[in-house]
């Protein structure tokens, strides 16, 4: 796999990269995994609901064709594309899925952070008051408030096309949060969104791209 670390990028352009490698690769084009970071943008899913956005604050809005709804991107946060063939890597959508989450799992344990997985709602979540706690979530999530206690840390959309993937999954570092009030965060509304630096973990973008890409790498290389 070619890890290529773009550091700060334009959305769109970057975009529009992704799809043209994929369009353009052939059963023998080498796996590539690309590590960004984005001015501030909501990006919105193919299922994404116009009344997910509440208030955009003059940050743009655009249109993908990545699954799921409404997310943030801005500095901060270690964007990762995977370009990958799961045909060759002999996976499906699910596994890959699993996959992804299971390295950034990974990142966060080397920084003492325990990630948890939520039924039905992709991604990796954290407990608030007790980042570093091993406990598994247990027992049904209250319908009422079913992210109690918990935010999100990385949010993960993909597209497949002729099993192929692009976009990916997006780990908050150290950003500026408030963004995130201007959205429901991947269509739920009052989903507390958090960074590393709020759960006492400092460190910055340049460590952390180098270390889930050695997650991301040794989960999707075969």
């Amino acid at each position: 796999m070619l890890i290529k670390t773009l550091g700060r990028v334009d959305y769109a352009a970057t975009l529009e990269a992704m799809r043209a490698f994929t369009d353009a690769r052939g059963p023998d084009t080498p796996d590539e995994l690309w590590l960004c970071e984005f001015d501030p943008v909501y990006t919105q899913g193919l299922a994404g609901q116009a009344d997910h956005v509440l208030d955009a604050q003059g940050i743009p809005v655009v249109q993908t064709n990545r699954g799921g709804q409404v997310t943030y991107h801005g500095p901060g946060q270690v964007v990762a594309y995977p370009l990958i063939d799961l045909k060759r890597l002999g996976i499906f959508v699910k596994e890959y899925v699993f996959r992804l989450e299971t390295a950034v799992i990974q990142t966060l344990e080397g920084f003492g952070v325990t990630g948890h997985r939520v039924a039905g709602a992709p991604g990796i979540y954290v407990r608030v008051d007790d980042p570093g706690a091993h406990a598994a979530l247990t027992g049904p999530a209250d319908p009422a408030d079913p992210f109690r206690g918990l935010g999100k840390v990385a949010a993960l959309g993909i597209k497949i096309s002729r099993h192929c993937t692009y976009h990916g999954v997006a780990l908050n570092v150290a950003m500026d949060l408030k963004p995130y009030l201007g959205i429901n965060p991947c269509g739920y509304a009052g989903l507390q969104t958090v960074d590393l630096g709020t759960l006492g973990v400092f460190t910055d973008w340049a460590t952390v791209a180098q270390r889930f890409a050695e997650r991301l790498a040794a989960q999707l290389e075969p």
